[in-house]
Parts: C-alpha cells; sequence; structure tokens
C-alpha cells in the first residue's frame, strides 16, 4: 500500500475501483493540489472575493485579523464545495461526469475572461471584529462565486477532497494576503488582463482533458 492512501471513490477514477475505496497515487493527489493551486491563484487575481480583501483590510488597518478571517472563511467554503462537487461525481457514471466537468470547465474559462465588480457591501454589525466581520462577508461572497464552482468542478475531476481544498485555500492566500498587506499597489503592478487571459486558458485546457478523457 506504500506511496498510496485510500479515500471515498469520487469521479472518473471511481469506475475502475471498489464501491467503497480507491486507491490514490501520491502522484495524482500532488497533481490535484498542484492544478487547484495554480488554477485559483490566477482566477482569484481581479476577483471580487480579493476585492473584498481590499475593502477590509483597508477599513479595519489589521491585516492578521482579516488574513485569519480569509483563510477560515475560505476552508468552510472550499470543503463545502469540494465534498458536494466528489458526491456528485461518485452518483454520477463515467460518461456523464466527462462532459460535465469538460463542459463546466469550459464555461468557467469564458467566465474568468469577464472582469469583476464587487457589489457595494452591506454595512457590518458594530459588533463584529475584523476577524468575524471577515469570516462572515468571505464566506457569503464566496457562494456561487468561480473559485468556489472551480474547487467543486476539481474536486469531482480528482479523488482527493483535502488535496484539493488544500490547494485552492492556498491559492486564494497567494492572491489575497498580497492584497491585504499592500492595497492597490500590488494590484497595479499585476496585469489583471494577461492574468485572466491565463486562468481561462488553464480552465479551457483542463475542459479539452476532461472531454478527451485525457489525465
Amino acid at each position: 500500500m506504500r506511496g498510496a492512501v485510500f479515500l471515498p471513490a469520487a469521479g472518473r477514477c471511481a469506475a475502475r475501483a471498489t464501491p467503497h475505496t480507491i486507491r490514490i497515487p501520491r502522484r495524482q493527489i500532488l497533481e490535484a493540489f498542484l492544478v487547484s493551486l495554480g488554477i485559483v491563484a490566477l482566477a482569484e487575481i481581479g476577483d471580487k472575493t480579493q476585492l473584498l480583501a481590499l475593502v477590509l483590510a483597508a477599513r479595519y488597518r489589521r491585516p492578521v485579523p482579516v488574513i485569519l478571517g480569509i483563510l477560515v472563511a475560505t476552508l468552510a467554503n472550499h470543503a463545502l464545495a469540494a465534498w458536494l462537487g466528489a458526491g456528485v461525481a461518485a452518483a454520477l457514471g463515467p460518461q456523464a461526469l466527462r462532459w460535465i466537468l469538460g463542459l463546466s470547465f469550459l464555461a468557467m474559462a469564458a467566465w474568468t475572461l469577464i472582469p469583476d465588480k464587487l457589489e457595494k457591501e452591506k454595512p457590518q454589525s458594530a459588533r463584529l471584529g475584523a476577524f468575524a466581520a471577515t469570516l462572515v462577508a468571505f464566506f457569503l461572497v464566496e457562494m456561487g462565486d468561480k473559485t468556489q464552482i472551480a474547487t467543486a468542478a476539481l474536486a469531482a475531476r480528482y479523488a482527493s477532497i483535502a488535496a484539493v481544498v488544500a490547494g485552492t485555500t492556498l491559492g486564494m492566500m497567494l492572491a489575497d494576503v498580497p492584497a491585504v498587506y499592500f492595497g492597490e499597489r500590488i494590484l497595479r503592478r499585476v496585469p489583471a488582463k494577461t492574468v485572466r487571459r491565463v486562468a481561462a486558458a488553464s480552465f479551457a485546457l483542463l475542459g479539452a482533458l476532461a472531454l478527451l478523457d485525457i489525465g
């Protein structure tokens, strides 16, 4: 059993394993982590949650509680998304899953090219501190966001929920922590349009690989 772990069956690999367990090579776990990290880090540039990080950092002037709020909210939100994605993958046949994943990733590619705008933020209760306000705001804004949907799709694509959640969460932090500390200065130095194009190309590649049943 060395070099592999056993997790609940999910995704395309489920058809090749027993109904209850699936042998996941560590190489595939590493791939799930790295792909999830890269995809979400790119997709988060200019995303509304990154814009929210800017707003919260400017409001509270306390970067550590804001960053901790982002971390906890992202872990909770993405764990839920990944669990749902893996559950859907386990319930579908491999052929249906292949088409759903392929088309979903292609749709994400198109969505990523559209710049996000943060809707007018509702005032937080004065009783909420920086950590609690960030946690609540981030969790709610992330619902239905492209990074959450990407997490669900990646969890359906790969069998390791833990690797996907770890990768997407780290990707979010890599994009949002500099925004909290350096604000708009760092965003002005990042070519957002180019980053969006790279992220879109990455989603499109994942979609093509899923449709061709490669990888």
